[in-house]
């Protein structure tokens, strides 16, 4: 857990709102700010957390959160629910909304720092991307698998990566050549397939989906943090392709 870490507070009452900031700058946290769900949206991908109040202005906390979970672009963002509703009935509604874990007030400023490094905790390391048991290193430029290293060819790492930087997106094998191989490329579509194939072979069938008639993506990996994807440890192929 990063002691800079970035933490969105959504809360209407500027007190509040302040008291939790300043807690948190003392906790190693670096916090930001919002009045409303309308504030906080555009914040949402700066952030590496949120604090977030149930009763808001303009949005239930609820529906701000139900919203946000639909967003593949912020869908995995640890959400602390900080609000005054604390019957078994609210609590349960706001862990069902939701939320990732859910705090009362007034509130104990230890416990809440407390509860967001553990939230963070369960964040996948910088610069890495998860397809479930699969991880990629994107600074170290490797791939395992359970524990298990594996070797891939550079193109078969650059064809992952871009597939898993952009979950449940369906790309044409027009697209891949283009995005993964470049415009100079003067290989055939088929190219793709066979890369694919090799993906499936060393990380499991599931890993890359086939859309019939469209192309292929990878569905829901987990994402925290792009390095420059530095190509060491990657065996060259022996080929441009």
């Amino acid at each position: 857990m990063s002691a800079s870490a970035r933490i969105l507070i959504v809360e209407d009452e500027s007190s509040v709102r302040e008291l939790v900031a300043l807690h948190l700058r003392r906790g190693g946290f670096a916090p930001l700010e919002a009045a409303s769900s309308g504030e906080a949206w555009p914040l949402l991908t700066e952030a590496d957390a949120l604090v977030l109040d149930r009763m808001l202005p303009d949005e239930s906390g609820d529906a701000f959160l139900r919203r946000l979970r639909s967003d593949p672009a912020v869908a995995r963002l640890p959400v602390l629910m900080l609000t005054a509703r604390a019957s078994e009935h609210d609590r349960v509604g706001g862990l069902e909304a939701g939320a990732d874990d859910y705090l009362t007030k007034p509130f104990s400023a230890a416990e809440l720092v407390a509860r967001l490094r553990a939230l963070l905790r369960r964040l996948p390391p910088k610069n890495e991307l998860r397809i479930g048991e699969v991880r990629i290193d994107l600074e170290g430029a490797a791939v395992s698998k359970g524990g298990t290293q594996l070797t891939l060819t550079r193109r078969e790492f650059d064809l992952l990566v871009f597939l898993a930087s952009n979950p449940d997106r369906v790309f044409s094998r027009a697209e891949l050549l283009d995005r993964v191989w470049g415009g100079d490329f003067l290989g055939s579509e088929r190219t793709v397939d066979q890369h694919v194939a090799q993906l499936r072979s060393r990380l499991g069938e599931e890993c890359v989906e086939t859309v019939r008639g469209k192309g292929y993506r990878i569905a829901g990996s987990t994402r925290n943090g792009i390095g420059k994807g530095a190509r060491s440890g990657i065996e060259n192929d022996g080929h441009t392709g």
